[in-house]
């Protein structure tokens, strides 16, 4: 089903990329009164004509096969309900009855033997028709990947739009120009052979501006739709994306040669140079296009297959290359420093040989060999151990329920051999032959959080630690992998203080939700790009002076953008009550869910009253810790005023540990 699903996206693909390089080359080459022309026209026009039939039938097929998908049944393929339902009331069906209906238009037009005596008549017709090709063509980015991005779905549309067209201009062209180089050729073609040769030239520069956007706009396809290495390696849209890149690899070399050898030879003796020249272009051109419609296969196949940045990754290699590897080792700075700049002179000679003309070959070779000898020695300190999960994305977000569930595991796993706090100070790791790592020095931050999973999932059996993966579920593994990171960054957090560090936001804010009486439930995150939140951790009576401060200063506070979120440090269910009316207290007090947030923020201070102030960005930039008593109001309002002229630098805080 999958199979014949891509056969037909293939073929439908094809047919639209080709029909718009068939009737732009038209307008490229433009108008010639030669009869071996005018036959190359009439050839081209009856197969823009196919090629309109197989768009049309191989779109009815894609729709039947995209609706029994939808349904899950073979048997919607041929139900006009389950077809009506699909193009009604889904986006895909939406773009497929515009980009039909176009075609039709298009199939209108080149059926029609319409009278195009006059230059201007023949420009518009055939005008007419390349547009409707390319909008047709082009559309089909408003129902793929791309439509599906969120931020920024026009403009990732818009990018893939383009780069349809230009493949359309570059690729669909190849067939009719094989055709007439061929032509004109042979002995009966001498009179369109100044045509040909022309045409050559309009089409080699057509073809180079489209193979610039294609790369400009496929960059940017493979930074949206895949975004990272892992993502290109270790899943099966980026290993197609790896292989569409290879095929194109021969491509590009066939096209360079035909540009820089054989377009420049047309113009040479006939008998001798032009016409052998010619044939060859031929020949070249027509395997370039059986190459790209090998191609086409493969962005047929990308096109039912998620994207990476939808899929886990799985790291097909035993290492990865990291700063860790080398931070705090004498001697491994150097090695990487000295092989870098090798490899930059080396880059450097590459690319002298591909600008200049002079030594080409030498350049290349001793630019290839620099680059090599480089490489070879910047790259091993910077190699560190992998695993198959190591660039995977917590599917659990990094959130105060998950810590704190992840706190009950670790207590009753693995306290016993790392400590209670994580320091490998556990009363039987004293036992193991190497001491159980300090989960919270910087050196476990600097491993991925699919390190850790797989770390705890399978063991490690140097350092004696058992495999957890069938005692806990996957969930719990990621919490546990979430609690370790918040013991590092608890860690981590004792460099911030009570006074905001302009400009550097560092330390992740760990997300958590509550309520407030029977009112709906909320979240930190819900705050983040509108409101500063200061979250309070009280103890009763001894934050009592300190919250009746703040609800004196919560008028100001809320002017400048900034929330109080107040959490008891016992039993939140009367927590309102137990405060009682004087002061009258504006901001939320959390009734619902305050053992979770407790639980997750007395990693980062345990103090029986603490403040943190978490900026709009979701990043913790200041800490105050306190007896009780009350704080300078003025002090907490200079940090607000630093965060309110800060500009945003760093994305939002992201919900996930990485």
């Amino acid at each position: 089903m999958i199979a014949l699903g891509i056969a037909v996206r293939w073929a439908h693909l094809a047919a639209c990329i080709l029909l718009v390089g068939a009737t732009a080359i038209l307008l490229e080459a433009g108008r010639a009164p030669r009869e071996t022309v005018r036959r190359w026209e009439a050839r081209t026009l009856g197969w823009s004509r196919l090629l309109v039939l197989v768009a049309l039938v191989s779109g009815l097929l894609a729709l039947a096969h995209q609706t029994a998908f939808v349904e899950g049944r073979a048997a919607a393929a041929v139900d006009a309900r389950a077809l009506a339902r699909v193009l009604g009331e889904t986006q895909g069906g939406l773009v497929w009855l515009a980009r039909h209906g176009l075609l039709l238009l298009l199939g209108a037009f080149l059926v029609v033997r319409a009278n195009v005596e006059r230059r201007a008549d023949w420009a518009a017709l055939r005008g007419e028709a390349a547009l409707l090709g390319a909008a047709a063509l082009g559309l089909l980015g408003a129902a793929g990947h791309s439509a599906a991005v969120e931020p920024g779905t026009a403009a990732a549309v818009a990018n893939d739009i383009v780069h349809l067209v230009a493949a359309g201009l570059w690729v669909g062209g190849l067939v009719p120009l094989a055709w007439l180089l061929q032509a004109a050729a042979r002995e009966d073609g001498a009179d369109a052979r100044p045509y040909a040769v022309l045409a050559a030239r309009r089409f080699s520069r057509w073809a180079l501006a489209s193979v610039i956007v294609l790369g400009l706009s496929g960059a940017l396809n493979a930074l949206t739709h895949v975004g990272t290495v892992a993502g290109l390696v270790g899943t099966a849209y980026g290993r197609l994306l790896l292989a569409k890149l290879g095929l194109l690899v021969p491509i590009l070399a066939l096209a360079a040669w035909n540009r820089t050898r054989l377009v420049p030879a047309l113009s040479g003796d006939g008998p001798t140079v032009g016409r052998p020249a010619m044939r060859m272009l031929a020949r070249f051109v027509a395997t370039e296009g059986l190459l790209a419609l090998l191609l086409l296969g493969l962005v047929a196949a990308m096109g039912v297959t998620p994207p990476a940045r939808h899929e886990q990754p799985t790291w097909p290699f035993g290492f990865r290359l990291s700063n860790a590897a080398i931070a705090g080792v004498p001697g491994q700075t150097w090695p990487v420093l000295v092989g870098s700049q090798v490899a930059l002179f080396g880059v450097v000679g590459i690319l002298c040989a591909l600008v200049l003309r002079a030594r080409r070959t030498w350049l290349l070779v001793v630019g290839l060999g620099l680059a090599g000898v480089g490489g070879a020695v910047a790259l091993p300190p910077l190699a560190i151990d992998a695993y198959p999960t190591t660039y995977h994305r917590p599917p659990v977000p990094y959130h105060a329920s998950s810590i704190a569930g992840g706190g009950a595991l670790f207590r009753q796993h693995c306290a016993r051999c790392h400590g209670p706090r994580g320091a490998g100070d556990g009363p039987d790791g004293r036992t193991l032959s190497r001491r159980p790592a300090d989960l919270r020095a910087p050196h476990a931050a600097q491993h991925t959080a699919g390190d850790l999973f797989w770390w705890i999932s399978h063991g490690i059996s140097g350092g004696q630690m058992p495999a957890f993966a069938e005692r806990l579920g996957e969930e719990e593994r990621w919490d546990l992998v979430n609690f370790v990171r918040a013991l590092g960054a608890a860690e981590a957090s004792r460099a911030i203080g009570p006074a905001v560090e302009p400009d550097r936001p560092w330390l992740v804010a760990p997300d958590f939700a509550f309520a407030v009486g029977p009112t709906p439930p909320r979240a930190l995150k819900d705050y983040r790009g509108r409101r500063i939140v200061l979250l309070v951790v009280y103890s009763l009576p001894g934050s009592r002076p300190r919250l009746a401060q703040l609800a004196q200063s919560y008028d100001v506070l809320a002017v400048l953008g900034v929330e109080v979120i107040a959490v008891p440090a016992d039993d939140g269910r009367d927590a309102i009550a137990r405060l009682g009316a004087d002061p009258r207290l504006l901001f939320p007090v959390v009734t619902e869910g305050p053992a979770d947030i407790l639980e997750t923020y007395r990693l980062f201070a345990r103090a029986p009253h603490a403040e943190f102030l978490v900026d709009r960005q979701g990043y913790l930039r200041a800490r105050w810790m306190a007896e009780g008593g009350t704080r300078e109001p003025n002090l907490l309002l200079a940090e607000v005023q630093q965060l309110n002229q800060e500009k945003a630098t760093v994305p939002a805080a992201d919900e996930h540990v990485h």
